[in-house]
């Protein structure tokens, strides 16, 4: 029992963490590109020294069956993460991630084509009303007003999409799981994101002030490094749908970040557009 309970708080305290992503970004005078280069390479540091300590050997004759799918995941992650950070400065960190929660919806519609599931009825109606939560945070009556850019917000539902990727292309990776799998598709991002910055104005870490510089290392080191870590090391020891439950911390985190600590505004109908992703894609992972 204590161990559930202690990889019950640890999952907790990883998507609480995560919640902050877009409060810290927010103070890191970086273009979203930058960004996410410096924080693959700060939690891939922080993850093989993890490994390190722990004495976690890594298979290369297996991951060498497995490289071309690390590979696209990898820069499907940087993508992601792109364009998550372009999401979070055009829009309230809320829209943007009630939008970037759309992505189990999109795995769930993709599924069938490529695993030749079938849809039960109780998923098609969860992909409808979560497409209507998508439509009413969107908001196409407000699209003027400040902090409910559709720019933004597309940005989010850009980066759902190939977070929805990685997702799926973790599908067909057998061979490289858990902790492992993440630091070679952090590699891959790193080798994608490196051409990418380079051609985009390349690099300006020493114009970071203090504070600046500090997030920076909160996101790479905490955010990504330490929470992935806690993340799955949590998973090993809990059911698929605790996992599941457990993972709207995250956006539930967000959404009183953006409004509490930031007086980011959201509409009656943007919140209701939240409940309808979060509730039917909740119910739509829950057993039964």
């Amino acid at each position: 029992m204590k161990k559930v309970l202690s990889a019950k708080s640890m999952l907790g305290i990883s998507m609480g963490i995560f919640g902050t992503l877009g409060l810290f970004t927010r103070s890191i005078p970086l273009n979203s590109g930058e960004l996410a280069l410096y924080r693959a390479v700060l939690a891939a540091a922080l993850i093989l020294v993890y490994l390190t300590i722990s004495r976690q050997r890594i298979d290369l004759k297996l991951i060498k069956k497995e490289i071309p799918l690390l590979l696209l995941s990898g820069i499907a992650m940087g993508i992601n993460w792109i364009l998550l950070f372009q999401a979070y400065r055009y829009t309230t960190i809320s829209a943007a991630t009630l939008s970037y929660y759309f992505a189990p919806v999109i795995v769930t519609a993709v599924c069938p084509f490529l695993f030749h599931e079938r849809l039960t009825g109780k998923q098609i109606l969860c992909f409808c009303m979560s497409t209507v939560g998508l439509i009413l945070i969107i908001g196409i009556n407000d699209l003027g007003q400040r902090g409910n850019s559709l720019t933004g917000i597309l940005f989010g539902l850009g980066a759902a999409v190939f977070y929805a990727t990685v997702i799926l292309l973790n599908k067909f990776i057998k061979n490289v799981t858990g902790i492992h799998r993440t630091l070679f598709q952090f590699f891959a991002a790193i080798l994608i994101l490196i051409p990418y910055v380079a051609s985009t104005g390349g690099m300006h870490l020493k114009q970071l002030n203090g504070t600046g510089f500090l997030c920076l290392l909160t996101v790479g080191l905490v955010h990504t490094g330490v929470t992935y870590c806690m993340y799955f090391s949590a998973l090993k020891e809990l059911t698929g749908q605790e996992t599941a439950m457990l993972s709207y911390i995250d956006p539930l985190v967000a959404v009183l970040v953006s409004t509490l600590v930031l007086g980011e505004t959201m509409t009656a109908t943007q919140l209701l557009g939240g409940v309808f992703i979060l509730g039917f894609t909740w119910w739509n992972e829950k057993s039964g």
